[in-house]
């Protein structure tokens, strides 16, 4: 299932309505310095969508009830522990009826923390789930390659049947199974053409 971590093309009305109301947020947590808190509640609200069914109907449903809306974020701050920012955040979001663009809000204020923090993502397509340790051994190897700081964006695909793939900027490793299988194939077909 790809993560919702993945970056994603934004574009059109969607990346002009994001990007401001991202830009909002993230300029008023950096000059509250409280870029951290906020990015938690952010990460927590994707966790939502992503597992939540009722809330991501709710946020990615475009025709519901404005008034239910309202009644149901309301009820979701009231019940979260979200830094004040965050609440006033999402409140506007709703007003400004905007709540099926969340994720898309959410994914621009990552990019531009990434940028602030001089991160790197690299998205790492492995064929089973990752143990939390393997993730910071892959953190730490590839923060020595880059020679900087690495944010892992981890996807699941049963098609590369082991080993994985890492997308780093515009470099992409393949170190699956299906990739070595690709190449030995290459390579015997090159065999055979030449013999």
């Amino acid at each position: 299932m790809p993560s919702s971590d993945m970056p994603k093309i934004i574009a059109g009305e969607q990346a002009v309505l994001a990007r401001r109301y991202a830009a909002a947020v993230f300029e008023l947590a950096q000059e509250q310095g409280v870029i951290e808190p906020v990015e938690a509640d952010l990460r927590a609200l994707q966790e939502a969508i992503d597992t939540n069914p009722f809330f991501r109907v709710m946020a990615t449903h475009p025709r519901l009830p404005h008034h239910a809306l309202q009644t149901a974020v309301k009820n979701i701050i009231e019940g979260s522990h979200f830094h004040a920012l965050t609440a006033a955040f999402l409140t506007q979001v709703v007003q400004g009826r905007r709540l099926a663009y969340l994720s898309v809000i959410i994914e621009v204020f990552k990019n531009k923390l990434a940028a602030l923090r001089r991160e790197q993502v690299a998205v790492v397509t492995v064929a089973q789930k990752m143990t939390p340790a393997q993730e910071a051994q892959l953190i730490t190897q590839l923060g020595h390659m880059t020679g900087g700081s690495v944010r892992l964006i981890v996807e699941e695909d049963a098609a590369l049947m082991g080993g994985m793939t890492i997308t780093l900027g515009s470099r992409l490793i393949d170190a699956s199974i299906q990739g070595k299988l690709a190449r030995l194939e290459r390579q015997l077909k090159s065999q055979q053409e030449a013999a």
